[in-house]
């Protein structure tokens, strides 16, 4: 018994559905090239800091796979430099500036977000501005003002700057503004004054991007270099990432051992990040982020 004889025109569509779309393909181009700009430079650290002494490091095509991997040169980092004492220094700028972010930004962009006062779009405006002038023009005037405080060559002194970051008083205010206006009126009926509003009511419904606020503020304040090689003078005082600059000789310098150096300092973002990656890209979907 023949079989019918499928129609081309019907076969077709069928084939063009189940093939790659165009977009599909332009879309996954586009991603593979974001991760290779992304994270090129971080497996080029990673290979330099694997590569034995008598490796060739620059060679073409670069070799990303080291033919005698070796952990030589980070024992060699934590001999040459107190890599604990000054991991020490970091976490405590970073905690500082974590627990200044969350609570302060979280108060701020509550007041912006869901209160009314005079005066609140010109501060909402100043944030705004804030952002939009580069950190080192302004470094000269906030050193005379850490001076005039005493707070020079003093970890508190490091995190002052950056204790509440206009652009986390920003995201906490658009989260606090997203919220839907029937909670805080259901609240105020219920006899709530502001704090027990703020939180009790509003603070529960944007955890996911007060995890955000702390990531910011942690690798911010974890990756700065420049401020606090202004502000300390004492070597025992130094940040890691301050403290990683002794690995750079006057005459030579190994770019082995300053790759190690910097694995090491990425270590603890990379746990902080995994710690709080769920709550990260559950604030991100949250809507809090929107303008």
């Amino acid at each position: 018994m023949a079989h019918p004889r499928p129609d081309p025109r019907t076969v077709a569509p069928a084939v063009r559905r189940r093939g790659a779309h165009p977009g599909s393909v332009l879309r996954y181009i586009i991603l593979t090239g974001m991760a290779v700009l992304l994270a090129g430079p971080l497996v080029w650290q990673l290979s330099l800091s694997l590569k034995g002494a008598g490796e060739p490091l620059y060679t073409q095509p670069p070799k990303l796979i080291p033919e005698h991997p070796t952990l030589e040169h980070f024992s060699e980092v934590l001999h040459r430099i107190p890599v604990g004492h000054y991991l020490l220094n970091s976490l405590t700028v970073a905690a500082m500036a974590v627990v200044g972010n969350v609570v302060g930004a979280t108060c701020a962009g509550y007041a912006l977000g869901k209160l009314r006062f005079r005066g609140r779009g010109v501060a909402a405006m100043i944030c705004v501005a804030a952002l939009l002038v580069p950190a080192e023009t302004v470094l000269i005037s906030q050193f005379l003002l850490i001076r005039s405080a005493g707070l020079v060559n003093t970890l508190f002194g490091v995190v002052v700057p950056t204790l509440v970051a206009a652009l986390n008083v920003l995201l906490m205010r658009n989260a606090f503004s997203n919220l839907p206006k029937e909670f805080e009126e259901a609240a105020i009926v219920d006899g709530a004054n502001a704090w027990q509003r703020f939180i009790r009511v509003s603070v529960p419904q944007v955890k996911g991007v007060i995890t955000v606020v702390a990531i910011f503020a942690f690798v911010g304040s974890w990756n700065d270099f420049l401020w606090p090689l202004i502000t300390l003078s004492d070597e025992d005082k130094y940040t890691l990432t301050v403290g990683l600059n002794r690995l750079r000789g006057t005459f030579y310098d190994d770019p082995r051992l300053i790759a190690a150096g910097t694995i090491i300092a990425l270590v603890p973002i990379v746990i902080f990040f995994a710690l709080l990656q769920r709550y990260f890209f559950r604030g991100l979907e949250s809507g809090g982020l929107k303008g």
